[in-house]
């Protein structure tokens, strides 16, 4: 992997002159910067080792009014380089610059006391232990500090071998750990003729390469890689580190400084972040910020190279103190940014810019809705030591357990309680149905369906957006049942496997006899028939719903038999010619007591259309089967 090391320091400390002496490059690229001797916004240098390696740079401006630059060199670097002059010591932004690396949680870096040729032996060594003594109190703690001077060489051949090690340290503390998802946060974005759109940014988590499409976060913009560079020079395949990527699919206007290229869709684009907070180092403030940060506060989340305004929530459950000291709370932000969990920010007051807090995000896209209820101290603790222990496992399975269910592609997760609801609502529905109706085969699968979904809209919230997702997963529910012997499934039904396939025996038998007597031309009432066949009212209920009686009157039905034989009649006789319903009385042998309700109910089936003459066939009338007489020769027919 390519380390990248961020400066830090008050401005003119010698960062920039430090990085020229190490590495022979000039980090200020603007011309202003060169015009005035001050770094304004974040430029870039790299050192080539002798084993074939690159260390990377950011450099970083030291000026207090161009913090927000700073944190966006910051908020993409392995390591630091802190800088502090021999002559002039800790000052405000060293302090300041310490904090916030602190609130990062950023664990290795380099001091280096410069101009020591100016201040001397003795002044240098003091401002040397004070650093060590400041470092001590922060994430920092340990890091090696070191004397040189950028004017004379002195000290920045050991200054190069201990970046050495501090690579080694950084390559080594992060392997075998998951890197994140392939992502560049674009820190630059400019317009080369005849190239289009280049974006540079520090390339993280996995390789590019020349044709890779990526989509650009938070605007969601498929782009596709046109050219890459490292240090200058084109190459196929970027690594890691400080890399150039020339765009096809947007233009320059919509590629700003904080956006993220990424590969798939890892990372989400969200106005919303589940955060657990920590309180900063105080020194260098012009105030220590009160903690923990209020309900509605309004401040300034800078993180990776995008910043955005936001307001704190830390009402209800989702405000809870961790056992480690931090506290959670929700951004509500005014700007969409990209970023994924585990990422770290930092929280600033507006005006003054003081360090409110660092963060760590638990959650880009926190739980909403009903799913909100699930939010426990427990929780939120466990989901914060996953994070830190960067254990994916446990992150997926606390994330799940606080939203209770998450729609993933091809299906839909369910916390262990949830779906052990889930099983219980169906199996419940199921009995409930044999209960009310024991005559039936089952409760069908739509009305099951969606009690299921109306059961976990009480349990979990699922977004619009993931209705396959739901469907798929409550499938999947009932298959599960299916496969465990829980539930059996006939058709389109689910019954209880302890009951056998289809109504009682003795009320199959009056439901067999209910059938016979309706299969007739002109049945009895169907209430009388009931009677004499001994049929309850679910047993009638089942017959319709199985298609083996039509019902076409409240008290008027027949067997399905008897039924499609008198619409044959029907059909036969319309398309003859108009049909009466005298005509259809004598033809079936009944009574306009049956016979003008079938004519109704033809027409509502759109099997018959009724005309002043009469009925004739309708739009649905099946085809006639009666073939045509070949028409006679000469007669024009094709």
């Amino acid at each position: 992997m390519t380390v990248v090391v961020g400066t830090a320091g008050h401005i003119d400390h010698g960062k920039t002159a430090l990085l020229r002496a190490l590495t022979g490059i000039d980090a200020d690229r603007l011309p202003e910067e060169q015009r005035r001797g001050m770094t304004i916004d974040v430029g870039y240098a790299w050192l080539d080792l002798p084993d074939g390696t690159t260390i990377d740079f950011v450099d970083v401006p030291g000026h207090d009014a161009l913090i927000g630059n700073m944190l966006v060199g910051a908020g993409e670097i392995d390591a630091v380089l802190l800088v502090v002059a021999a002559d002039d010591g800790i000052r405000a932004q060293t302090l300041e610059h310490v904090g916030l690396l602190d609130a990062l949680g950023l664990l290795d870096g380099v001091a280096v006391v410069t101009k020591a040729d100016v201040a001397g032996e003795a002044r240098a060594a003091e401002v040397a232990r004070s650093v060590a003594e400041l470092l001590a109190r922060t994430s920092l703690a340990g890091a090696p500090v070191h004397v040189a001077s950028s004017t004379t060489g002195e000290g920045i051949e050991p200054v190069r071998e201990v970046l050495v090690r501090l690579r080694d340290r950084v390559v080594a503390r992060r392997a075998g750990l998951p890197s994140g998802p392939a992502r560049l946060a674009i820190d630059r974005a400019f317009s080369v003729k005849g190239r289009g759109a280049v974006v540079t940014g520090t390339l993280r988590g996995g390789e590019l390469r020349v044709g890779d499409r990526l989509v650009l976060e938070p605007a969601g913009i498929d782009v596709r890689i046109r050219g890459l560079q490292v240090h200058h020079a084109a190459v196929d395949v970027a690594a890691g580190g400080r890399t150039a990527v020339n765009l096809v699919g947007a233009d320059v206007e919509v590629l700003d400084r904080g956006g993220v290229l990424v590969a798939g869709r890892s990372v989400a684009a969200t106005e919303r972040l589940l955060v657990a907070l920590a309180a900063p180092m105080a020194a260098g403030q012009t105030a220590a910020p009160a903690w923990p940060p209020t309900d509605g506060q309004r401040l300034r989340l800078h993180i990776g190279t995008a910043a955005a305004e936001a307001r704190v929530g830390r009402r209800g459950r989702e405000a809870v103190s961790l056992p480690d000291g931090r506290v959670t709370a929700i951004l509500r932000l005014t700007a969409p940014i990209a970023t994924f969990a585990g990422s770290r920010a930092v929280l600033r007051r507006p005006s003054p810019g003081d360090l409110v807090a660092g963060a760590t995000i638990l959650d880009a896209l926190p739980a909403r809705g009903v799913s909100r209820r699930r939010a426990t101290p427990e929780r939120l603790a466990s989901l914060a030591v996953a994070i830190d222990d960067l254990d994916i496992d446990a992150i997926a399975d606390t994330r799940l357990a606080l939203h209770g269910a998450l729609a993933v592609s091809g299906g839909l997760l369910l916390a262990a309680d949830v779906g052990d609801a889930l099983e219980a609502a169906a199996l419940a529905a199921v009995a409930d149905h044999h209960d009310a109706e024991p005559a039936s085969s089952g409760l069908s699968a739509a009305v099951l369906r969606g009690t299921l979904r109306s059961a976990l809209r009480r349990l979990a919230t699922v977004r619009a957006a993931d209705a396959a997702a739901l469907d798929a997963g409550i499938a999947s529910i009932l298959d599960d049942l299916v496969d465990r012997h829980r539930l059996a499934r006939d058709g389109d039904h689910f019954r209880d496997p302890a009951r056998a396939a289809g109504p009682p025996p003795a009320l199959a038998a009056a439901m067999d006899r209910l059938v016979a007597i309706l299969d007739v031309p002109a049945p009895p009432d169907l209430s009388d028939a009931a009677r004499a066949a001994g049929c309850p009212p679910e047993g009638i209920r089942t017959l319709e719903a199985a298609g083996r009686i039509v019902r076409v009157e409240a008290d008027l039905a027949w067997a399905a038999p008897a039924f499609q034989r008198l619409v044959a009649t029907a059909l036969a006789l319309a398309r003859r010619g108009p049909l009466s319903p005298a005509a259809l009385r004598d033809a079936t042998g009944t009574s306009r007591r049956v016979v003008m309700p079938l004519l109704e109910d033809l027409g509502r089936r759109g099997i018959l259309a009724r005309t002043p003459g009469g009925h004739v066939p309708g739009p649905r009338a099946p085809r006639d089967p009666t073939p045509r007489e070949p028409a006679p020769a000469g007669s024009g027919d094709p």
